[in-house]
């Protein structure tokens, strides 16, 4: 079977038919009975990650549960709005998308139902899940500190908070303020030590560029590896890409760089997921629980955390031989709502602190 695709601009017919399949199961298959999770039907998947080994698990639940699925990609933000402007008559069954602060404005905004499923409450661990079921983690990544190896001894980093000391002034490199991975570490700052805390930290951290915020992930490795400065935040996925890369300018970046997991002495990384719910109108709401099941069986956890060099939730699952290399860490257990929930914030805090 073939996943079927639609761009995020499909037309009004487009979702019509959609719409009209989801009908067309449910008069078949007697509604969203357990039959209909088992033997045939479809769900309609609205997802935000843009990976094509994501295909390949698409593939592997077609066939071996006779469920079709429909796939509808775009960012984040134009899925929520679609589901929410297309109301009751939506035919989103589930709704993907990266970063816990995301998928906290997702149930905000009521997109979400709350499911009970004993293979996702087993296989997931608690702080990796929303507590009443509305939403799960299915990949983790870390947010590290890559340094220059020339101008950094690993004996110097300790953790993020360490970074806003008067030591690492002008040494400092990080994203934007508005990018969401770096409001979840505040969020989960706020939580863990007190929203003045999470302020001051911003403060210093504003006070120790060496640059303006700008670019993504790997534009602040490139920078600590060109020496414009010594330190980065950074998810962990981004320093493996590198690593993995044939190109000479990317392995010269490698060469000349490390990782560091923060607060290994105390709280641990900070890490953030990718995740999913079954959507509140689902019209397959049993095909939506069983996909999600599906997503956390032992071989979709392996190809979701090769395909992006992410760390699956599910314990016991093999990794990326090159994330492998990386080494175990400490992992923060707060459970990562909190990024959602402290993110109003957040956003207040980082615009007092002048971070851009």
């Amino acid at each position: 079977m073939k996943i079927t695709r639609r761009s995020l601009m499909a037309t009004a017919a487009g979702i019509a038919m959609l719409a009209a399949v989801s009908c067309s199961n449910q008069t078949s298959t007697g509604g969203t009975g357990g039959e209909a999770a088992k033997s045939d039907g479809v769900v309609n998947v609205y997802s935000a990650r843009h990976y094509d080994a994501d295909n390949v698990i698409y593939d592997n639940f077609e066939q071996q549960t006779g469920i079709s699925v429909n796939l509808i990609e775009g960012k984040s933000d134009e899925l929520l709005e679609r589901i929410k402007s297309e109301g009751q008559n939506s035919p989103a069954d589930v709704f993907v998308t990266v970063d816990a602060g995301r998928l906290w404005r997702a149930q905000e905004a009521g997109i979400f139902q709350p499911i009970s499923s004993s293979v996702l409450e087993d296989k997931i661990p608690e702080n990796l899940r929303q507590a009443d079921g509305y939403w799960f983690g299915l990949t983790s990544r870390a947010r590290i500190i890559a340094y220059n190896k020339g101008a950094v001894d690993p004996s110097e980093l300790s953790t993020y908070e360490a970074l806003a000391e008067p030591q690492w002034k002008g040494r400092v490199c990080i994203r934007s303020s508005s990018n969401i991975y770096n409001q979840s570490l505040l969020g989960s700052m706020v939580e863990t030590t007190g929203l003045e805390a999470a302020k001051d930290w911003s403060k210093g951290i504003v006070n120790n560029l060496a640059r303006e915020p700008e670019g993504g992930d790997t534009d602040q490795i490139r920078a600590v590896a060109s020496g414009q400065c010594d330190v980065a935040i950074v998810n962990h996925y981004y320093w493996a890409r590198l690593a993995k890369s044939d190109a000479p300018e990317d392995q010269e970046v490698v060469q000349k760089t490390a990782v560091f997991f923060p607060n290994q002495d105390d709280r641990g990384a900070h890490v953030n997921i990718s995740g999913a719910g079954v959507v509140a109108t689902a019209p397959n709401k049993d095909n939506a629980i069983a996909f999600l099941e599906f997503l956390v069986s032992p071989d979709a956890q392996k190809v979701f955390a090769e395909s992006n060099n992410e760390y699956p939730v599910v314990a016991g699952v093999d990794i990326d031989p090159v994330v492998a290399e990386l080494g175990n860490f400490k992992v923060d257990v707060v459970n990562v709502s909190a990024y959602g929930r402290n993110n109003p914030d957040v956003i207040k805090l980082v615009d007092q602190a002048g971070w851009k």
